[in-house]
């Protein structure tokens, strides 16, 4: 059974930081493409970063760029997301997801999703 399960999430004053972490089990996770979403309420789902199986690649949304970092640590089959300088804009839902493939993954059709860990960013 694959599971991803976030955590990390909290609330925090603008200004500050967070790090997500994503645990996985039930796949090969050096196989996948690890990634995040989010989802503020009343808006789609949005992508926000996405890395590759052996780190090479690191992609990062436009809202992000510059304050995120996406890291993972194959060994403990974890992904982690670091959020520094967090404004209410990033308040949301925080969302894991895997996939063999970026394309899939940075589309929103990864094979897997975590249930999410929520971020709340207060001014």
């Amino acid at each position: 059974q694959v599971q991803l399960v976030e955590s990390g999430g909290g609330l925090v004053q603008a200004g500050g930081s967070l790090r997500l972490s994503c645990a996985t089990s039930g796949v090969t996770f050096s196989r996948y493409v690890m990634g995040w979403f989010r989802q503020a309420p009343g808006k789609e789902r949005e992508f926000v970063a996405a890395i590759s199986q052996m780190s090479g690649i690191r992609n990062y949304a436009e809202s992000v760029k510059g304050r995120c970092t996406i890291s993972r640590d194959n060994a403990n089959n974890t992904v982690y997301l670091q959020i520094n300088s967090l404004n209410p804009e990033d308040t949301a839902m925080y969302y894991c997801a895997a996939d063999t493939l970026l394309v899939e993954l940075k589309a929103g059709r990864a094979d897997y999703w975590g249930p999410g860990t929520q971020v709340t960013v207060s001014s």
